[in-house]
């Protein structure tokens, strides 16, 4: 402290000196054979310590000329309006539910996917639309999403919330998580409860296949789309996957894929992502039908950068169109409500069928032994099995 190294300094007998008692400044010096002790009531500040040692060369001066008078020591007193009062401490204003939720997103962001940034976007506009509303009040955050968005808008907003204010609770921006297990409190959707993945049959698949292959529709058919859509089928892997496939890939031979990312749309542009959904990236060794396909399209020289399934007009297949536009046209008359997923789903229920170890088709399709036990067996499985006599 400042006072403390000014004590330690050498003073001649009978000197004036400034002491600190308890944080607070005091005058100590000698007269008359008494020892004195005047209080100042000052804290000990470098500002304050310039006050009490003036007060210390009064005391000394007036000692010196005889002038001194120690039954009347009120004249070197500091009043009140020289003494230092401690800042009252602001309140601050409860952290909002947007100043929250931006934090959290700015500390993630380097680690997010396009698309993940993408819906974060999203979340950062709707928690705007609540305005002022502190993060801490959990019940009237979830009331007002309500009234701007729907059932599974709020239900994912509370869950993200969640995970916002427990990072802001780990870095004491707030004192308190509220919004454990409030999405889970909500109505969930069928595809939650009871998630039934939309298999095709063999014969069904064959049916696909072959309106793709013989798409004769005028303009501009979809018989361009029909290796892309054989590949999802016979390989499993997500859509973004295949649309950002390149030949650098794919083996010399063409028996094996190596999926280190995929071309996710954002708003109105493709994004290339590294790694899978899941952050990893797998290699996959072909069924002989898949080899041959991919021989077959092969262009004699390919680029290692150019896509194996281009779209009709060059560059990357744009997934929101070839969904709205050739899947709905070209598979709906054959099996109506499904979508490119469902080839995914095709392939991981016809392995099982087949006998192929869980383990070995989660690795195959970069998803887990539960995920598969739980959501893939489904009804055509079901249906074709029969228990054992």
């Amino acid at each position: 402290m400042y006072s403390k190294s000014r004590q330690r300094r050498k003073s001649k007998p009978g000197s004036v000196q400034v002491k600190v008692s308890n944080n607070r400044l005091q005058l100590v010096f000698s007269f008359g054979g008494k020892r004195h002790y005047l209080s100042l009531r000052l804290t000990d500040t470098p500002y304050n310590h310039k006050l009490a040692q003036e007060k210390a060369f009064e005391i000394q001066r007036d000692m010196d000329y005889g002038q001194f008078d120690a039954q009347n020591l009120d004249k070197y007193k500091i009043g009140v309006s020289l003494t230092t009062v401690d800042p009252v401490t602001p309140i601050t204003p409860m952290p909002t539910v947007l100043n929250i939720w931006k934090g959290y997103f700015e500390s993630k962001r380097g680690e997010l996917k396009p698309k993940t940034v993408e819906k974060y976007d999203n979340l950062t506009r709707l928690f705007a639309k609540l305005g002022d509303l502190p993060v801490e009040d959990a019940m009237q955050v979830k009331a007002a999403l309500q009234k701007v968005t729907t059932v599974d808008r709020v239900r994912d907003g509370l869950t993200y919330l969640n995970a916002a204010t427990q990072w802001a609770c780990k870095h004491k921006l707030i004192s308190a998580t509220p919004y454990v297990g409030m999405a889970g409190e909500m109505p969930k959707p069928r595809y939650i409860t009871d998630p039934q993945p939309n298999a095709f049959s063999l014969e069904e698949m064959d049916q696909v296949l072959d309106a793709f292959r013989n798409d004769k529709r005028p303009g501009m058919n979809y018989q361009p789309y029909a290796p892309f859509v054989e590949f999802l089928y016979r390989v499993g892997c997500r859509p973004s996957e295949a649309i950002g496939l390149t030949w650098a890939n794919v083996s010399p031979d063409c028996g094996t894929i190596y999926f280190t990312g995929s071309l996710v749309q954002v708003r109105n542009r493709r994004v290339r992502s590294d790694g899978s959904k899941n952050n990893r990236t797998r290699s996959l060794s072909v069924s002989l039908a898949t080899q041959e396909l991919l021989q077959r399209i092969k262009p004699e020289k390919p680029s290692p950068e150019s896509l194996v399934f281009p779209s009709p007009v060059g560059g990357s297949i744009n997934y929101r169109n070839f969904s709205r536009r050739a899947w709905s046209n070209v598979v709906d008359p054959i099996k109506p409500n499904t979508t490119p997923y469902s080839c995914r789903d095709t392939f991981i229920t016809q392995q099982l069928l087949k006998g192929v170890p869980t383990g070995v088709i989660a690795k195959w399709c970069d998803t887990s032994v539960q995920i598969i036990e739980r959501h893939y067996l489904d009804k055509l499985k079901i249906a074709q099995l029969r228990p054992i006599d």
